[in-house]
């Protein structure tokens, strides 16, 4: 299966050549006028890149002189956030802060990365000098890790946890008076970026312990002092797995759950020219085709809410057409709804209707007889069924979506001993006539049968309850649900 990925691009790559230092004026003018001396490099293309979520790219270029000198500029400002200096052979060599405040001057020695100068920007100081005394504490801190692993008892693991403790407390104090001293700042903003709440004590509350407490402290303090519009989000390192750690510990799997985060953050985003797209298109990415069952739901809300609503502008129309068909395919087939209507004709011949079935489940196995996957899935099916499915009376409809290999298709049902199953396809007549009739949809379409095997189960009512598991998961599945109804 071949997994549909929207991909957008935001950050051309700047190669802005510059061997002659530029006047004071013409670095006025400029939106960005990064200066650099980088020894011993000479005559040589060097980069600055950036973080885009969880990838890094190049966001500009420039030739150093045959002083080590060069300059990256350009008429456009970069987006603020953390950058990185790029050797000619594409190795990153530190980082640095892009604020508001775009010319500034940068000097170093690959040989002596520890003293590098940054004149020019009042960020870049506060960053060195955090950065430096930070650092220091963690170091501490992993000495005492260290040691602790070479505790010989109980009193040895007590101290070494103490100090542990003691360190810990040390370095986040400091990181608070660092955000309190300089709040405005671009050192602040990272930290509260990167900050994930400590969660408190379980309380007793009226003699019971609220085990819950901490999971929902966390979780609504997850977020402070972060605006989902603030582009600089994107130019971090750190912000896209914070986001899907969040995603994975604190918000349920339940597709409405999602959605109300989702629409939130992407309501809030709408005006950040960078973080909207860069969010947009990552939560589609994410639940056009989901980890877990029924999360199309989410892709389908951000395709009505947002695409259908003129968010398409970074599309070209071969994007546009693969969102719109796939979120088509989906709008039929949703957890909770009724199943879509079935008129096939068996092997036989004869006609026969999906709703005219009575069963207390009807499980649906969409294949093709010339798929390699469905010739292992199918006779497991049919293994699941014989040994507990139809002492449940449960109904197997197998639908072949191959009308071409219908003398395959039998031969597969004979040689297989698929008894007891109710297997069908649909006609060229019937496909051609719903075509002529003008319906804007296929079974194909009805049931997203865009793989073979697709399966679906169904309720007595043929609502759909479950889809898109392995046999394995539909069999407990089932096995939960007559549970929790006994």
């Amino acid at each position: 299966m071949k997994k549909i990925f929207i991909a957008i691009l935001l950050l051309p790559l700047c190669l802005m050549a510059q061997t002659k230092k530029p006047t004071s004026t013409s670095v006025a003018n400029l939106g960005h006028a990064i200066q650099i001396s980088l020894k011993p490099y000479q005559n040589t293309k060097v980069y600055i890149g950036t973080n885009y979520g969880n990838n890094k790219v190049l966001a500009d270029s420039c030739v150093l002189n045959e002083m080590s000198e060069g300059i990256f500029q350009s008429k456009e400002k970069l987006t603020p956030g953390i950058y990185f200096v790029v050797s000619p052979k594409m190795s990153i060599l530190f980082d640095f802060l892009v604020d508001d405040k775009q010319q500034f001057k940068i000097s170093a020695d690959t040989l002596d990365l520890k003293n590098i100068s940054i004149t020019g920007s009042k960020d870049n100081e506060l960053f060195q000098n955090y950065s430096k005394s930070i650092n220091d504490l963690f170091v501490q801190l992993n000495a005492i890790e260290n040691n602790y692993k070479t505790a010989k008892n109980e009193k040895d693991s007590a101290s070494f946890k103490e100090a542990y403790l003691t360190k810990d407390k040390e370095i986040k104090d400091k990181r608070k008076s660092f955000i309190t001293a300089n709040p405005n700042s671009m050192m602040s903003f990272l930290l509260n970026t990167m900050q994930v709440p400590d969660a408190p004590a379980i309380p007793i509350v009226n003699g019971k312990a609220d085990s819950l407490y901490p999971y929902r402290y966390v979780k609504d303090h997850y977020w402070d002092n972060i605006v989902f519009n603030d582009n600089r989000l994107v130019r971090t390192p750190f912000f896209e797995k914070k986001l899907d750690d969040y995603f994975k510990n604190y918000v349920s799997r339940e597709p409405d759950s999602v959605i109300e985060e989702v629409q939130y953050m992407l309501t809030v985003a709408k005006t950040g020219k960078e973080i909207y797209p860069f969010l947009l298109f990552k939560f589609t990415n994410k639940y056009i085709s989901p980890e877990f069952m029924g999360q199309d739901k989410v892709f389908l809300h951000i395709y009505q809410n947002f695409f259908a609503k003129g968010d398409t502008v970074l599309l070209n129309e071969a994007s546009k057409k693969s969102l719109r068909d796939r979120a088509y395919s989906l709008m039929a087939n949703q957890l909770g709804l009724p199943a879509p209507i079935l008129v096939l004709n068996d092997v036989e011949d004869k006609r026969f209707a999906l709703y005219n079935i009575n069963a207390p489940f009807t499980f649906i196995a969409f294949w093709d007889p010339t798929c390699s996957h469905c010739k292992v899935e199918i006779p497991k099916l049919d293994s699941m069924y014989k040994a507990s499915w139809k002492a449940l009376n449960i109904k197997v409809v197998s639908v072949n979506i191959n009308a071409k290999e219908l003398t395959s298709w039998k031969s597969f049902i004979k040689d297989h001993k698929l008894e007891g199953w109710i297997n069908g396809y649909q006609t060229d007549e019937d496909l051609n006539r719903e075509i002529k009739e003008g319906k804007p949809t296929t079974i194909r379409q009805l049931y997203d049968v865009y793989k073979t095997p697709t399966f679906y189960l169904l309720d007595k009512n043929k609502k759909i309850i479950a889809k898109n598991l392995s046999i394995e998961q539909f069999n407990d599945f089932i096995q939960s649900t007559i549970k929790k109804s006994n």
